[in-house]
């Protein structure tokens, strides 16, 4: 599939990290509204670029866009590039409202284009190693799961100074104003969505914990610097998912169910172990055994895990998904309801600062096929 991509920003440097490991996908060029920064990334990786948006979104060789602007431009670029007749892979969120993101589906299928977004997290070999272990029962049945998204102290970590390969600055701005939860939630909750199905409802609360983080933003221009919220699924497992720049560095997944704990230490990390601990009944009393399983992570041989650059996560795990479903003919399992319905849990997140602490989420999706290395 032939590419574009908009925003070359920092994250545009993430993708390009492991584009060359993907034959399916070939950069045609990239755009930025910032010439400067687009004439930066361009030159630092090779690649063509157009002198307009007009240009890229006329130029027909050019199949998909790669979404990779603000979260606030997600809505108005991916509009464009459905319009223009191109499939999108955006960036998270799809939109920043619920009734936006609804519109981006409507008018792909509409125009039977495809639109798919990040995180793409849920193909990578933790998730599905995870996913099997429980369809296959290795804790019984699964009730309860406990998921942090936590990032350690933002305002005192040296974040002004962060630098992409190509030199772009970390969008701190968008970290405080959009808020950590909706920027980073999603890695969490489409694992916890692909294993449990569609939520029911949402019930958080949002604080500013942090008062002065010394930056020239407003505390009232800031998101919600924590959240906590519980999850309740349609199929009766509840999830409680905590987000912060606040607490220490935390990723881990724990799922609870009757026979035992299934966990993750980092659901970031593209080779984060996955572990069993089994539960057992002495004397009327249940306790977890001492000592915990690891299991193989799925899809690799021990050459491959050692391979060079393995250890970095992989940005394009999504854009090859949406690439392969659309050549094979079949949903892609980023499809837009289940990225329409990551978005709306995101959202409902965010939003408790100063929305409903309860809210109900109306989208569902259908079910996600595992990748066929985890079948």
């Amino acid at each position: 599939m032939r590419i574009a991509f908009v925003g070359c920003g920092f994250v545009a440097d993430l993708y390009m990290a492991t584009l060359r490991r993907h034959p399916e996908l070939e950069l045609v060029g990239v755009f930025d509204r910032d010439p400067v920064r687009q004439a930066r990334f361009a030159a630092f990786h090779g690649v063509a670029s157009w002198p307009s948006w007009e240009d890229l979104l006329a130029d027909e060789r050019v199949e998909a866009v790669l979404n990779l602007t603000n979260p606030r431009s997600h809505f108005e670029v991916s509009k464009a590039c459905l319009l223009a007749g191109k499939h999108v892979y955006s960036e998270k969120p799809l939109a920043m409202k619920v009734a936006d993101a609804e519109e981006l589906v409507q008018l792909a299928t509409a125009r039977g284009l495809r639109i798919s977004g990040a995180p793409s997290r849920l193909l990578a070999e933790p998730a599905q190693t995870m996913w099997k272990a429980l369809r296959e029962g290795a804790i019984g049945q699964p009730y309860l799961a406990y998921a942090e998204m936590d990032d350690g102290l933002l305002h005192r970590m040296a974040f002004r100074q962060w630098r992409s390969a190509s030199g772009a600055p970390w969008p701190w701005k968008d970290e405080l104003e959009v808020g950590n939860t909706l920027e980073h939630a999603g890695y969490a909750l489409t694992w916890l969505v692909a294993f449990f199905g569609p939520a029911e409802s949402v019930t958080a609360f949002g604080g500013r914990v942090v008062r002065d983080k010394k930056v020239d933003v407003p505390i009232d221009a800031q998101a919600a610097d924590m959240t906590s919220a519980c999850i309740q699924f349609v199929s009766g497992q509840v999830a409680r998912l905590t987000c912060s720049i606040v607490a220490n560095h935390d990723h881990q997944i724990r799922i609870f169910g009757e026979e035992g704990t299934l966990s993750t230490d980092d659901c970031w990390k593209p080779r984060s172990a996955v572990r069993v601990q089994k539960r057992i009944t002495i004397r009327g009393r249940t306790m977890d055994l001492p000592f915990a399983r690891e299991l193989p992570l799925l899809g690799g041989s021990a050459a491959r895990r050692l391979a060079k650059g393995l250890q970095k996560v992989d940005f394009c795990l999504g854009p090859v998904e949406l690439a392969n479903a659309v050549r094979e003919g079949r949903p892609s399992r980023l499809s837009p309801q289940f990225c329409l319905h990551i978005t709306e849990i995101a959202l409902a997140i965010s939003q408790a600062l100063e929305g409903e602490a309860k809210v109900a989420i109306r989208s569902r999706f259908e079910p996600i096929e595992p990748m066929p290395y985890a079948r």
